[in-house]
């Protein structure tokens, strides 16, 4: 069992998850686009766009001519790499050690260099100590163009294994001779017997042993060129790029183009893309989790419906197009963007805190697709607050238009406000964006136009619909008030009693009133089986109390049905099935124990199908129509025993749980119980009593 309500539950709640992440993920596709640099410019031109500002310190770019002549000048003074072959030092010295040793043997045999013969150790060790010096020194194999260079004070690189050592022309031999002529020189100054011995051997093993390396120069190139900074100056986080309306010189298009350089880098890689992605998703997800959340705590009658949730969730998305394509556009600015008509609109659909909240959320996503900053989403919140407790009726045009004379005093106001704030001065205010502003005032006329067409599209209701509704002449009235004159009548003082609660605790009198005129059109089915329109016999009489008690129950599902053919707002259909919540048919209920005490009572077919009252403008009905017709059972009531009905049926509603989902507070049911003393006391019309145990047949209300 537990089971099969889980899952009940579940799928009671899937649908509303499916359609809240679907607003997250329409809503997050909009902010790839912010992924580039979101404004266009040109040399020479002027910057359309609000004052930027640096959200960070930014190098500036040396422009492009200064930048190559920079490379130009390293390139010149660039060092050619050459690397050194350990092998051919190797070769020269095993090629020398064995020359010498035949050369050696050779004097021995023929008795020539009497010195050497003394001392050929010395001789062979000093030999190799000379070759060890040229080739530690280097015979270079220059290039053409390295030898074209001027003097020997030109600089080469020798890479010697890990080691890199700079030479200039003058400190390596440039080729074998110049070692040659080294070495003949250098030969002699020895103390040695023989060192003429040494000369042949150790010149034929002087060979190149160090040679260009074109890959490694390269590479020192582009670290070279790498090593030029592309940057000439910083801006300051907080300094001002551009002004709106400012010619872009040569110094502006450098920082611009700076500060479009370092914004696509740090977007450009998959990861910084998805991660940003990955947060402008996270804070919709939570900006829409609140909304939820607030919706099904606070207006539960909202939440269930999907109709609403659609209704509610298509202006954050709405807006975020909006303000996205405006910030795509040159020359426009999302100042013009009017957000009061979210409030305005939610208001007159349901109510001012739901209106605020719906109001903030929307205003709190498209900040982030905007570069505006602080100060628009200052300016659009505080607007929607003004709208709000300015009560905005778009019913009466001359009161409508001094509203918006007065919001726009606001944006004026706040703008101004904020510039002098920031230090402008009054010489820095932009007079555009005010011009933008007072274009957003004017196009929150559209309210009127959108009040109609959505209530028709979402099954909502407005004022401007529920004078309509109110009208006497209307064909469901009239034929009510010709078929059950008695109901008539009742449902006439219903929608005075409970309008005057409405007002009191501050409601929406007028909805309460709308839907009393037909919270009772169900009865024109069969009239004659309601007590106050009866003129003869009862024809309860006449049928089992099962039988009545399903006539009278019916009037709430016949009456659904009729307000659907007539085309009635949904809003008044739930006031028609909620009138009397999950109550009992109370009389016919008691009766039938008292006729078949033998028999177990199925007390769910006594019992009205609901729901409860989910709001306080359904509970008002609620209650007023029960008081309303009780009250007329009542043959020339005392006071007291007229305070005593109410007080008991306001009690009744409250034990029987029938309140439970009302959100009424105590103060507001004292409010309810004080107002119904007042006018009952004043006016009310006499009915036939019912017994102490039970009502007469026929009357539906119950205690």
């Amino acid at each position: 069992m537990d089971g099969v309500s889980k899952s009940s539950l579940w799928a009671r709640r899937l649908p509303r998850i499916l359609l809240g992440v679907l607003a997250v993920v329409l809503i997050s596709l909009l902010y790839p686009n912010n992924l580039t640099f979101p404004y266009q410019f040109e040399l020479n031109q002027t910057w359309q766009y609000a004052d930027l500002t640096a959200p960070y310190s930014i190098p500036i770019l040396k422009r492009e001519e200064r930048l190559q002549a920079d490379r130009q000048a390293v390139l010149r003074n660039l060092t050619p790499v050459y690397q050194r072959d350990p092998q051919t030092a190797r070769r020269a010295r095993a090629e020398y050690i064995e020359a010498f040793r035949v050369a050696l043997d050779t004097a021995r045999v023929r008795g020539t260099y009497p010195g050497l013969l003394q001392q050929p150790e010395a001789h062979r060790l000093y030999g190799l100590e000379l070759l060890d010096r040229i080739y530690q020194r280097g015979i270079v194999n220059l290039r053409t163009e390295d030898e074209a260079r001027s003097g020997m004070a030109s600089v080469i690189q020798i890479v010697d294994g890990s080691e890199v050592h700079t030479r200039t022309i003058g400190q390596v031999f440039t080729t074998p001779g110049r070692a040659r002529q080294w070495l003949t020189d250098s030969i002699l100054y020895t103390r040695l017997a023989a060192p003429d011995f040494l000369l042949p051997l150790l010149e034929d093993r002087l060979h190149y042993n160090v040679f260009y390396n074109d890959s490694l120069t390269n590479r020192l190139r582009e670290q070279t060129l790498e090593a030029v900074s592309p940057f000439d100056g910083l801006v300051e986080q907080g300094d001002i790029l551009v002004r709106q309306g400012e010619v872009i010189s040569d110094n502006v298009y450098q920082k611009l183009l700076s500060y479009r350089r370092l914004y696509n880098s740090n977007l450009q890689g998959s990861t910084t893309f998805l991660s940003v992605y990955t947060g402008f998703t996270l804070i919709v997800g939570l900006v829409i989790l609140l909304l939820y959340l607030y919706l099904r705590t606070f207006f539960p009658f909202v939440y269930v419906r999907i109709k609403n949730l659609v209704f509610i969730l298509m202006w954050p998305l709405l807006y975020a197009i909006m303000v996205r394509s405006i910030e795509l556009a040159p020359g426009w600015s999302a100042y013009v963007v009017p957000f009061c008509i979210v409030p305005i609109v939610m208001r007159i659909f349901f109510s001012e805190r739901l209106a605020f909240f719906v109001h903030v959320a929307v205003v709190l996503i498209a900040s982030f697709l905007t570069s505006l900053g602080y100060p628009f989403t200052f300016l659009s919140i505080m607007a929607g607050v003004v709208v709000i407790f300015m009560d905005i009726d778009t019913r009466d045009w001359s009161r409508f238009f001094s509203s918006l004379l007065l919001l726009f005093a606001f944006y004026l106001f706040g703008y101004v406000g904020i510039q002098l704030v920031q230090g402008s001065g009054w010489s820095g205010i932009n007079y555009v964006d005010l011009l933008w502003l007072g274009l957003n005032v004017f196009l929150v006329l559209l309210a009127y136009p959108l009040i109609p067409m959505l209530e028709r599209f979402f099954g909502l209701i407005s004022p401007i619909t529920l004078m309509e509704l109110n009208d006497m002449n209307r064909p469901l009235l009239e034929k009510l008030a010709r078929q059950a004159a008695g109901t008539w009548q009742h449902s006439l003082n219903v929608a005075n009693l409970a309008e005057r609660v409405a007002s009191e605790i501050g409601i929406d009198s007028l909805l309460v009133r709308t839907a009393a005129l037909y919270h009772d059109i169900g009865k024109l089915k069969n009239p004659e089986y309601f007590i106050e329109n009866q003129t003869g016999p009862n024809p309860h009489d006449r049928i089992t109390d099962l039988e009545s008690a399903k006539i009278i129950i019916d009037h709430v599902n016949e009456g659904v049905r009729l307000a659907r053919v007539a085309g009635l707002p949904e809003t008044i259909i739930d006031f028609i099935r909620t009138h009397h919540g999950t109550t009992r048919t109370e009389y016919f209920y008691r009766n039938h124990i008292k006729n078949h005490p033998e028999r177990e009572v199925d007390e769910p077919y006594f019992r009205y199908d609901g729901p409860l009252p989910t709001t306080k403008e359904q509970t008002v009905l609620m209650l007023a129509d029960s008081v309303e017709a009780a009250s007329k059972s009542l043959k020339q009531p005392t006071q007291q025993e007229l305070y005593d009905l109410i007080d008991n049926i306001i009690r009744g509603k409250l034990t029987n749980g029938q309140l439970v989902q009302s959100r009424l507070s105590f103060h507001e049911l004292e409010s309810l119980r004080r107002i119904f003393r007042s006018v009952l006391k004043s006016s009310h019309q006499l009915r036939i009593a019912y017994p102490e145990e039970a009502k007469k047949p026929g009357q539906e209300e119950e205690e």
